[in-house]
Order: structure tokens, then sequence, then C-alpha cells
């Protein structure tokens, strides 16, 4: 349903997009994930028309968007970041222009505007200036404006941006019912969103690609993929050392809580809770609790999107 190809995008001798490429399909939700200043808003720019690109395009259910941009347009609901709109409007005028620009009329329209004000919960802000509004507010506005026209293909750059945490879980909530029929694509630096409501994450920084795969696959490449927590009493932990001392795929022990958890990190990712459950059971361990680790997306993140160490001058 959307196609990204070969996205450059160069500001004089800046790169801000480098040779990006990726599908989203009907039913996923890919997490678009990166520091400030990867590439992350460049590349929805570019994919939605608001920007155009050095080289490369996006194709939108099929449309290009460079040689049929409002065919491609129309198929899709676009965030774009700072939720711009019109403030001296009412939400309520905001959301008829937007529905009239998008060529719906009479009761049609209002139709989908009742439907978008309860649905991202704008009933109580409706007949509210714009410019009144708290930030999370003017977000949900621009949520309602993308979503109207029950588009395809979903876009947005950084949709839980002023949430409180409460309107966080509603969004996700909509996003979530959203899913099935729609590709969708959201824009973050937000790790807990990506694992909350998406089924892909694309990592980008300094304008490339870097790692592409679900949630899972990539905390998998953590560090802490299948490490082990145990819940101990503080005065066993030098025998229990010695004990997993007799293991050899463990590359740390990591003391935890002030003595009462050890973290126990395997070597290159290799199953150790077997082997400790037996260890435990044979030796005689009173542990409080026992825990495997899937592995850590932020650990993953940092690893990845790490600036480049700089060369020294000669």
């Amino acid at each position: 349903m959307l196609e990204i190809r070969n996205l450059y995008k160069n500001f004089g001798p800046l790169v801000a997009v480098d040779d990006v490429s990726f599908t989203v399909a009907r039913g996923e939700v890919l997490g678009f994930l990166g520091p400030n200043g990867a590439g992350k808003s460049t590349t929805m720019k570019m994919a939605t028309g608001f920007l155009a690109p050095t080289s490369g395009t996006a194709l939108v259910c099929g449309a290009d968007i460079r040689e049929r941009p409002l065919a491609a347009k129309r198929q899709f609901g676009y965030l774009p970041e700072g939720a711009p709109a019109y403030p001296d409007m009412t939400v309520a005028d905001f959301l008829r222009f937007v529905a009239h620009i998008r060529g719906f009329r009479g009761e049609e329209a209002a139709e989908r505007i009742d439907h978008i004000v309860e649905l991202v919960h704008l009933n109580g802000v409706y007949e509210q200036r714009i410019d009144t509004l708290s930030k999370g507010f003017r977000r949900r506005v621009g949520v309602a404006q993308a979503l109207i026209h029950d588009p395809p293909v979903v876009i947005l750059d950084e949709p839980t941006d002023g949430l409180d945490p409460n309107q966080k879980y509603e969004m996700r909530t909509i996003l979530t019912k959203m899913a099935p029929e729609k590709a969708i694509i959201i824009s973050t630096h937000l790790l807990e969103e990506v694992e909350a409501v998406c089924s892909r994450a694309i990592i980008i920084a300094r304008g490339r690609i870097l790692a592409d795969g679900t949630p899972a696959e990539l905390a998998a490449r953590s560090r802490f993929h299948n490490a082990v927590r145990l819940d101990i009493d503080p005065a066993n932990e030098a025998r229990i050392r010695v004990d997993l001392a007799a293991l050899p795929d463990i590359a740390a022990i990591d003391t935890l809580d002030e003595g009462l958890a050890l973290l126990i990190v395997p070597r290159d990712g290799r199953p150790l809770a077997g082997d400790i459950a037996e260890l435990a059971e044979g030796r005689g361990w009173h542990i409080g609790g026992f825990t495997v680790e899937r592995g850590r997306l932020d650990d993953v993140f940092r690893a990845i999107t790490a600036p480049e160490p700089q060369l020294a001058a000669s």
C-alpha cells in the first residue's frame, strides 16, 4: 500500500536522507524510529509530496507521488510534525473545512465529522478556537484531520507528542483498532510506543536505514536477550556466583537492587534459563523470582544509532 523507493534528500552539502527504501502492507503498523535529526520527518515529507526529493519517489496505493500527486494524496492521511492548523478557527470550523476540501458535503460530511470527533475525543473542545487548545488537544485535532476521509494509508509524525499518559493510551488504542484495514507509519523516538502498537520497526540514523524487523526481532539483538534475573537473599549471593561459574555461556553477572537480585547476561544471546534452573534446583538455592528477558529495544537503539567516531585530523 505504501512503497518508498530510493529516496535521497540533500540540503546543500548535508545528506539528510540517504537511499531510503521500504514498503508497508495493509495491516502493518510501522514504527519509524530514530534520534532527532535522523531523517524521519524529511522522509515523511517526501513520501507525502510536501517536500521534493533530490531523487527517488514514493508510491501510495500504486500512485506515484511525483507523477500523480493528487491521486496519491487522496489515499493517505498525514499528520505533520507540529500539527499545523488555522489557529483562529474553532475545531468545528476546521474539521468542516477539511471535510469540504476532501470532497464531502452535507450529511456525509456531518457524519464523518461526528465520527472522528467521537473517535479522537474532541467533544469537549469542539467549539473552541484552536489557538486556545493545549498542545495535546491540538495534536488530537491534527490526528482528526488526517483520519476524517478514512484513508487506507496513514502517516503520523509524532502522534502522541504533548499527550498525557491517559491520552497516549487512548491514541494507541485508536491506532490498534484501525490497524487491520490500513497501512500505518508512526514516526517516533518513544521506544515504548513502538512496543505498544507497532508490528514492525525501522531504525534510521544519519539518513540511512540501519535496522528493520519486528520489535521482538530487534530486541533479540540486545546483549540482554535471554538474560536471566534471579531474586535472591543477599546473604547467598557469593555462593550463587560461585555455582554459576560452572556455566560456560555466561558473559556477565550484574548485582541489582542492592543485592536483592542478580542479572545473568548470556554470551551471544544463548539460552541460559534451563541450565540455571537445573543448577538452582541441584544446589538448593532459595530464589524469590526467576525471569527471562527477551531483550531491550533501548539497548539496541543506542548501539545502532550511536554517533560515528570522528577521525582525528592528520
